[in-house]
C-alpha cells in the first residue's frame, strides 16, 4: 500500500460533537478557571494581610460589572466542576454507565450548576 491509498486517521473535524465529550471538555476547562480563581483568591488574601488599600482596590474591582460577571462565572464553574465531580464519583462505584442514565445525569449537572449559581446569585442580593 503506498502513501496515497493509505485511510487518514480521524480527526475532531470528522467527529459530531456529543453530550459527554462536550461536558468532559468543559470540566476540564472550568477546572483550569478555578485555579485561576485561587490564585486572585490568594492575592487578594495576601493583600489584604499586607496592604488593605490595595485588598479594598480588589474588592472595588469585584463589585464591577464585570467583576460581578466574572464572580458569578467562577461560581458557575464550581457548581459544575462539583456536580460533575459527584457524577464522577457514581461512575466509580460503577453505577450510571448506560447510556440514557449518562445523558439524563449530564443533563443534570448542567441543571444543577445552573440552579446552584442563580441560588448563589439571588442570596447575594
Amino acid at each position: 500500500m503506498n502513501k496515497s491509498q493509505r485511510p487518514l486517521s480521524p480527526h475532531l473535524q470528522v467527529y459530531k460533537p456529543q453530550l459527554t465529550s462536550m461536558m468532559s471538555i468543559v470540566h476540564r476547562i472550568t477546572g483550569l478557571f478555578l485555579s485561576f480563581g485561587l490564585v486572585v483568591f490568594v492575592y487578594w488574601l495576601y493583600r489584604l494581610a499586607t496592604d488593605v488599600l490595595i485588598a479594598n482596590e480588589v474588592m472595588d474591582f469585584f463589585q464591577t460589572g464585570l467583576g460581578c460577571t466574572l464572580l458569578y462565572v467562577w461560581v458557575f464553574a464550581f457548581a459544575y466542576h462539583l456536580c460533575n465531580g459527584i457524577r464522577h464519583f457514581f461512575w466509580d462505584v460503577g453505577k450510571g454507565y448506560s447510556l440514557p442514565v449518562v445523558y439524563r445525569s449530564g443533563y443534570l449537572v448542567i441543571l444543577s450548576a445552573a440552579v446552584l449559581t442563580a441560588l448563589v446569585y439571588f442570596l447575594s442580593r
